[in-house]
Protein backbone atom coordinates (compact mmCIF):
# COMPACT_ATOMS: atom_id res chain seq x y z
CA UNK A 1 0.00 0.00 0.00
CA UNK A 2 2.89 2.31 0.87
CA UNK A 3 4.43 1.65 -2.55
CA UNK A 4 1.22 2.67 -4.31
CA UNK A 5 1.04 5.83 -2.20
CA UNK A 6 4.66 6.71 -2.99
CA UNK A 7 4.10 6.05 -6.69
CA UNK A 8 0.99 8.23 -6.72
CA UNK A 9 2.82 11.06 -4.96
CA UNK A 10 5.73 10.82 -7.39
CA UNK A 11 3.35 10.96 -10.37
CA UNK A 12 1.59 13.99 -8.91
CA UNK A 13 4.85 15.86 -8.32
CA UNK A 14 6.08 14.91 -11.77
CA UNK A 15 2.94 16.31 -13.32
CA UNK A 16 3.46 19.68 -11.65
CA UNK A 17 7.25 19.83 -12.13
CA UNK A 18 7.14 21.28 -15.69
CA UNK A 19 4.79 24.03 -14.54
CA UNK A 20 7.12 24.92 -11.68
CA UNK A 21 10.16 24.98 -13.96
CA UNK A 22 8.34 27.09 -16.54
CA UNK A 23 7.27 29.83 -14.09
CA UNK A 24 7.98 33.14 -15.73
CA UNK A 25 10.17 35.60 -13.85
CA UNK A 26 11.71 38.99 -14.48
CA UNK A 27 15.23 40.26 -13.84
CA UNK A 28 15.28 44.03 -13.32
CA UNK A 29 18.54 45.93 -13.83
CA UNK A 30 18.91 49.10 -11.75
CA UNK A 31 22.04 51.11 -12.38
CA UNK A 32 24.01 53.66 -14.37
CA UNK A 33 25.54 54.10 -17.83
CA UNK A 34 27.87 51.11 -17.52
CA UNK A 35 24.76 48.88 -17.44
CA UNK A 36 22.31 50.89 -19.55
CA UNK A 37 20.85 50.41 -23.03
CA UNK A 38 22.59 52.80 -25.45
CA UNK A 39 21.24 54.82 -28.36
CA UNK A 40 22.39 54.00 -31.89
CA UNK A 41 24.14 57.34 -32.19
CA UNK A 42 26.56 56.37 -29.40
CA UNK A 43 27.53 52.98 -30.89
CA UNK A 44 29.87 51.15 -30.33
CA UNK A 45 29.34 52.21 -26.70
CA UNK A 46 27.45 49.35 -25.04
CA UNK A 47 26.15 48.82 -21.51
CA UNK A 48 26.74 45.36 -20.09
CA UNK A 49 22.99 44.96 -19.56
CA UNK A 50 22.55 44.75 -23.34
CA UNK A 51 24.35 41.40 -23.97
CA UNK A 52 23.15 40.18 -20.56
CA UNK A 53 19.67 39.56 -21.97
CA UNK A 54 20.93 36.72 -24.19
CA UNK A 55 22.04 34.47 -21.32
CA UNK A 56 18.55 33.39 -20.27
CA UNK A 57 15.98 30.82 -21.28
CA UNK A 58 12.41 31.66 -22.29
CA UNK A 59 11.18 31.71 -18.68
CA UNK A 60 13.16 34.91 -18.00
CA UNK A 61 12.51 38.49 -19.14
CA UNK A 62 15.28 41.02 -18.49
CA UNK A 63 14.02 44.58 -17.94
CA UNK A 64 16.87 47.07 -18.08
CA UNK A 65 15.95 50.24 -16.18
CA UNK A 66 19.53 51.52 -15.90
CA UNK A 67 20.13 55.05 -17.21
CA UNK A 68 23.18 57.12 -18.04
CA UNK A 69 24.46 59.34 -15.25
CA UNK A 70 22.20 58.04 -12.50
CA UNK A 71 23.07 57.59 -8.86
CA UNK A 72 20.96 55.95 -6.17
CA UNK A 73 19.52 59.35 -5.28
CA UNK A 74 18.69 60.50 -8.83
CA UNK A 75 17.35 57.04 -9.69
CA UNK A 76 14.88 57.50 -6.84
CA UNK A 77 14.03 61.13 -7.57
CA UNK A 78 13.22 60.42 -11.22
CA UNK A 79 10.85 57.58 -10.34
CA UNK A 80 13.00 54.90 -11.96
CA UNK A 81 13.26 52.91 -8.77
CA UNK A 82 9.53 53.17 -8.12
CA UNK A 83 8.85 51.85 -11.62
CA UNK A 84 10.77 48.68 -10.70
CA UNK A 85 8.86 48.26 -7.43
CA UNK A 86 5.57 48.77 -9.27
CA UNK A 87 6.40 45.97 -11.74
CA UNK A 88 8.30 43.51 -9.55
CA UNK A 89 6.58 40.48 -8.06
CA UNK A 90 7.25 37.28 -6.16
CA UNK A 91 10.20 35.32 -7.52
CA UNK A 92 11.60 38.19 -9.58
CA UNK A 93 15.17 39.44 -9.18
CA UNK A 94 16.49 43.00 -8.93
CA UNK A 95 20.17 43.53 -9.72
CA UNK A 96 21.37 46.82 -8.19
CA UNK A 97 24.63 48.45 -9.34
CA UNK A 98 25.44 52.03 -8.35
CA UNK A 99 28.44 54.04 -7.20
CA UNK A 100 29.96 55.66 -10.30
CA UNK A 101 27.88 58.82 -10.02
CA UNK A 102 27.12 58.65 -6.31
CA UNK A 103 30.79 59.04 -5.41
CA UNK A 104 31.68 62.20 -7.41
CA UNK A 105 31.21 65.37 -5.29
CA UNK A 106 31.23 67.65 -8.33
CA UNK A 107 28.21 65.95 -9.91
CA UNK A 108 24.60 66.88 -9.24
CA UNK A 109 23.98 63.19 -8.64
CA UNK A 110 26.46 63.06 -5.75
CA UNK A 111 25.20 60.97 -2.86
CA UNK A 112 27.02 61.29 0.50
CA UNK A 113 28.17 58.00 1.94
CA UNK A 114 25.49 57.64 4.67
CA UNK A 115 22.73 58.42 2.16
CA UNK A 116 24.21 55.96 -0.36
CA UNK A 117 24.10 53.23 2.29
CA UNK A 118 20.54 54.11 3.30
CA UNK A 119 19.40 54.09 -0.32
CA UNK A 120 20.81 50.60 -0.84
CA UNK A 121 19.08 49.35 2.31
CA UNK A 122 15.83 50.93 1.12
CA UNK A 123 16.17 49.23 -2.27
CA UNK A 124 16.73 45.88 -0.57
CA UNK A 125 13.79 46.22 1.81
CA UNK A 126 11.34 47.40 -0.84
CA UNK A 127 12.42 44.62 -3.18
CA UNK A 128 11.87 42.00 -0.50
CA UNK A 129 8.50 43.50 0.42
CA UNK A 130 7.37 42.64 -3.12
CA UNK A 131 8.55 39.05 -2.72
CA UNK A 132 11.46 39.68 -5.09
CA UNK A 133 15.15 38.91 -4.53
CA UNK A 134 17.67 41.78 -4.41
CA UNK A 135 21.24 41.25 -5.61
CA UNK A 136 23.84 43.94 -4.92
CA UNK A 137 26.64 44.64 -7.41
CA UNK A 138 29.71 46.74 -6.65
CA UNK A 139 30.43 49.42 -9.29
CA UNK A 140 32.38 48.02 -12.23
CA UNK A 141 35.98 49.25 -12.19
CA UNK A 142 37.24 52.00 -14.42
CA UNK A 143 40.36 51.24 -16.45
CA UNK A 144 43.32 52.84 -14.67
CA UNK A 145 46.88 51.49 -14.55
CA UNK A 146 49.88 52.85 -12.68
CA UNK A 147 53.25 53.41 -14.33
CA UNK A 148 54.27 49.84 -13.52
CA UNK A 149 51.29 48.34 -15.34
CA UNK A 150 49.31 47.48 -12.20
CA UNK A 151 45.56 48.07 -12.20
CA UNK A 152 44.43 50.69 -9.69
CA UNK A 153 41.33 50.77 -7.49
CA UNK A 154 38.83 53.42 -8.64
CA UNK A 155 35.83 52.79 -6.35
CA UNK A 156 37.42 51.91 -3.01
CA UNK A 157 35.02 53.76 -0.68
CA UNK A 158 31.68 53.20 -2.41
CA UNK A 159 32.41 49.60 -3.37
CA UNK A 160 33.24 48.93 0.29
CA UNK A 161 29.85 50.38 1.29
CA UNK A 162 28.08 47.99 -1.11
CA UNK A 163 29.98 45.04 0.37
CA UNK A 164 29.15 46.14 3.93
CA UNK A 165 25.44 46.52 3.14
CA UNK A 166 25.40 43.07 1.50
CA UNK A 167 26.87 41.55 4.67
CA UNK A 168 24.54 43.52 6.95
CA UNK A 169 21.40 42.68 4.98
CA UNK A 170 22.41 39.12 4.03
CA UNK A 171 22.07 39.93 0.35
CA UNK A 172 23.82 38.12 -2.51
CA UNK A 173 26.81 40.18 -3.68
CA UNK A 174 28.41 40.30 -7.11
CA UNK A 175 31.78 41.97 -6.54
CA UNK A 176 32.15 43.38 -10.03
CA UNK A 177 34.70 45.93 -8.85
CA UNK A 178 37.11 43.12 -7.98
CA UNK A 179 36.41 40.77 -10.89
CA UNK A 180 36.63 43.53 -13.50
CA UNK A 181 39.97 44.67 -12.06
CA UNK A 182 41.22 41.12 -12.38
CA UNK A 183 40.07 41.01 -16.00
CA UNK A 184 41.84 44.28 -16.88
CA UNK A 185 45.01 43.13 -15.14
CA UNK A 186 44.95 39.83 -17.03
CA UNK A 187 44.67 41.68 -20.35
CA UNK A 188 47.19 44.36 -19.40
CA UNK A 189 47.34 48.08 -20.10
CA UNK A 190 47.37 47.81 -23.89
CA UNK A 191 44.88 45.02 -24.59
CA UNK A 192 42.36 46.17 -21.97
CA UNK A 193 41.76 49.26 -24.15
CA UNK A 194 39.81 46.96 -26.49
CA UNK A 195 37.11 46.69 -23.83
CA UNK A 196 36.62 50.45 -23.63
CA UNK A 197 35.75 53.35 -25.88
CA UNK A 198 39.24 53.99 -27.26
CA UNK A 199 38.70 55.13 -30.84
CA UNK A 200 41.18 56.87 -33.12
CA UNK A 201 40.04 59.85 -35.21
CA UNK A 202 38.10 58.60 -38.22
CA UNK A 203 37.84 55.04 -36.85
CA UNK A 204 34.07 55.24 -36.41
CA UNK A 205 31.55 57.62 -38.03
CA UNK A 206 29.84 58.31 -34.69
CA UNK A 207 33.14 59.67 -33.34
CA UNK A 208 34.93 61.46 -36.20
CA UNK A 209 37.36 63.10 -33.77
CA UNK A 210 37.97 59.83 -31.91
CA UNK A 211 37.31 59.10 -28.25
CA UNK A 212 39.24 58.05 -25.16
CA UNK A 213 36.98 56.77 -22.39
CA UNK A 214 38.06 54.40 -19.63
CA UNK A 215 34.61 54.07 -18.07
CA UNK A 216 32.26 52.99 -20.88
CA UNK A 217 32.46 49.76 -22.83
CA UNK A 218 32.57 48.64 -26.42
CA UNK A 219 30.50 45.63 -27.50
CA UNK A 220 33.40 43.35 -26.57
CA UNK A 221 33.84 44.99 -23.19
CA UNK A 222 30.14 44.86 -22.35
CA UNK A 223 29.99 41.16 -23.18
CA UNK A 224 33.06 40.39 -21.07
CA UNK A 225 31.61 42.30 -18.09
CA UNK A 226 28.22 40.61 -18.53
CA UNK A 227 30.04 37.26 -18.45
CA UNK A 228 31.65 38.23 -15.14
CA UNK A 229 28.22 39.02 -13.72
CA UNK A 230 26.87 35.69 -14.93
CA UNK A 231 29.83 33.81 -13.42
CA UNK A 232 29.08 35.32 -10.01
CA UNK A 233 25.36 34.62 -10.37
CA UNK A 234 26.25 30.96 -10.81
CA UNK A 235 28.14 31.09 -7.51
CA UNK A 236 25.85 33.35 -5.49
CA UNK A 237 22.35 32.77 -6.91
CA UNK A 238 22.11 29.15 -8.11
CA UNK A 239 18.30 29.15 -8.45
CA UNK A 240 18.57 31.99 -10.95
CA UNK A 241 21.59 30.44 -12.66
CA UNK A 242 19.47 27.35 -13.39
CA UNK A 243 17.56 29.46 -15.92
CA UNK A 244 20.53 30.27 -18.14
CA UNK A 245 20.36 29.11 -21.74
CA UNK A 246 23.29 26.70 -21.55
CA UNK A 247 22.00 25.11 -18.32
CA UNK A 248 18.57 24.63 -19.86
CA UNK A 249 20.02 23.10 -23.04
CA UNK A 250 22.12 20.64 -21.06
CA UNK A 251 19.09 19.57 -19.05
CA UNK A 252 17.23 18.83 -22.25
CA UNK A 253 19.88 16.54 -23.71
Amino acid sequence: MKNYYALGLWMLLSAFAPAIQQKKIKIFLAGDSTMAIKEKRTFPETGWGMPFIYFWDSSVTVINKAKNGRSTSSFKKEGLWQSIIDEAGPGDYVLIQFGHNDEVPTKKTYTPQPEFKNNLVQFINETRNKGSIPVLITPVARRKFDNKGKIMETHAVYAAIVRAVARQEHTPLIDLDQTSQQLYQQLGDAYSKLLFMHLAPGEHPNYPSGKTDDTHFTELGARKIAELVLADIRKQVPLLAARTVDTASKAGR
